[in-house]
């Protein structure tokens, strides 16, 4: 049988999928700037709430990694989900600042538990299976069914939106799926909880991190991949969803974009649910066939021509915000998102092949852990230059931000990783 088919249809293969499918029906996605400023917040401080979900990311992403290793990668991520999900109630209940902080606390927790384990999983089973020369085309297929997700979390959302007229019910909602992967994460089998036996001081919690990071940090090709992949992903998450505002701004401020018998806010929550829907399903698109321009460009190579298109990208969004176009902003935002979704599986690849097999977890961690320091920097300080200056402006300075720094994080060559 081919493999490729063997993998579609795959038990385990199609529980990774659903994972992603479930994780990713986060129904608040679309509004979630539009909910913050509902609250009187300004970019500024909701960059900052942005940070304070980064920083806690930054500060456990390691130890994170190193949890797994010794207590079970099933064990931290039935954790990260019950985090999410408390998460999620201090969002719907939440009025004042503080407790919105501690709503970013607990998902900066639960993003700092899931990331890089799941992956790690992948590897893991792949190997079992004899499959791992086929990372980049399973990664690519599973993270394209985490994007359908978003993308049908995005077009539900409306529905519930304009049914119930309440943003806070969204984060509620949310609590639903995250049952159902927390329930799917325990089906796993039992030996994806492998974990070091013995008993562990907080002091051995501290050598084993310290270790595991130096010996990653001197190997230069795995630290500029993983720098490469933490900047551009930052810089995306910085900026990805001031879509919201610039839309509230251009709709509410038209009499021709309003929907007939539709009040202006009705008719922004429809334009923002369907722009995420499709950016999403083109996302996926891009996920699950970025491997066949792996054929013809390698990983690393393709992870640098795609952070300057990024560049140029936001170039021209700066222009065309300024002059209000509205569709060729949509077009633009599109772009965006398919190079981010399509940059991940590359960097899946290119990292698979050069971080040694022991460190691979706390490899995706260290990752994990730079995009969230970088987006802690990044985000009060977009929101400062937005509010300041422009949201145009501050395209213009992340542009050529992203033009300089490629030319120096250049992602590492394909070379056999050391075990």
């Amino acid at each position: 049988m081919d493999i490729k088919k063997a993998i579609k249809k795959d038990g385990l293969i199609k529980k990774f999928c659903a994972y992603g499918f479930f994780r990713n029906l986060r129904f608040f996605e679309p509004f979630l700037i539009i909910y913050l400023l509902s609250m009187d917040l300004s970019l500024f401080y909701i960059g900052i709430l942005y940070s304070i979900r980064e920083i806690t990311n930054y500060i456990f992403e390691i130890p994170s990694g190193v949890f797994a290793d010794h207590y079970g990668k099933k064990t931290e991520l039935a954790l990260c989900f019950l985090l999410y999900i408390v998460s999620f109630v201090l969002f719907f209940i939440g009025e004042r600042f503080y407790v919105l902080c501690i709503a970013m606390v607990l998902f900066g927790l639960g993003e700092a538990f899931r990331s890089g384990t799941h992956k790690a999983i992948i590897m893991s089973y792949l190997e079992e299976k004899d499959w791992f020369s086929l990372k980049g085309f399973v990664y690519g297929r599973t993270r394209s069914f985490s994007l359908i997700g978003s993308s049908i979390s995005s077009f539900v959302s409306v529905v519930f939106l304009l049914s119930f007229g309440s943003l806070r019910l969204l984060f509620l909602l949310c609590i639903v799926p995250y049952v159902i992967d927390f329930v799917l994460i325990l089906s796993y089998p039992k030996r994806f909880n492998e974990h070091h036996a013995g008993k562990f001081t907080l002091k051995d919690f501290a050598r084993a991190t310290l270790v595991q990071l130096k010996s990653i940090s001197r190997q230069k090709a795995v630290m500029k991949t993983v720098v490469s992949s933490s900047m551009f992903n930052a810089v995306v998450v910085g900026i990805k969803d001031y879509i919201q505002p610039i839309l509230q701004a251009i709709i509410l401020g038209s009499t021709i974009t309003i929907i007939k018998n539709l009040s202006g806010d009705d008719t922004l929550s429809i334009y923002l649910a369907a722009i995420y829907g499709v950016l999403f399903l083109l996302s996926a698109f891009a996920s699950r066939n970025v491997y066949r321009l792996q054929k013809q460009i390698a990983s690393p190579r393709l992870m640098h021509i795609l952070m300057d298109i990024l560049a140029i990208v936001l170039l021209l969004l700066a222009l065309f915000v300024q002059i209000n176009a509205i569709y060729v902003i949509i077009v633009l935002y599109f772009i965006v998102y398919i190079l981010k979704d399509a940059r991940r599986p590359l960097f899946v690849d290119t990292i698979g092949d050069i971080m040694k097999k022991k460190q691979r977890v706390t490899t995706l961690s260290i990752e994990s852990q730079f995009r969230a320091l970088f987006v802690a920097i990044f985000a009060p300080l977009f929101g400062f230059i937005a509010d300041t200056l422009s949201i145009s402006a501050l395209f213009v300075v992340v542009g050529v931000l992203c033009l300089v720094l490629n030319r120096f994080i250049k992602p590492g060559r394909q070379t056999k990783a050391v075990d």
